[in-house]
């Protein structure tokens, strides 16, 4: 089983989303976004340029 994308609306009323581990750990949390289509559409980017990303490491260790 895959990880699952939660979306979420806060208090004030701005969404995000988080990318959830299938054993429940939240291993990455989005932006805020205004709209709710927004926060889909960032859900799809990240889908679609995710795969075979690679790591680029900036901290000079």
């Amino acid at each position: 089983m895959a990880g699952k994308f939660v979306l979420k609306k806060g208090s004030g009323g701005k969404y995000h989303f988080n990318l959830v581990a299938t054993n429940g750990q939240v291993i990455a949390t989005s932006e805020t976004y205004e709209r709710k289509q927004s926060a889909l559409s960032g859900i799809e980017s990240v889908k679609t340029n995710a795969p075979g990303a690679e790591t680029d490491d900036q901290t000079g260790e």
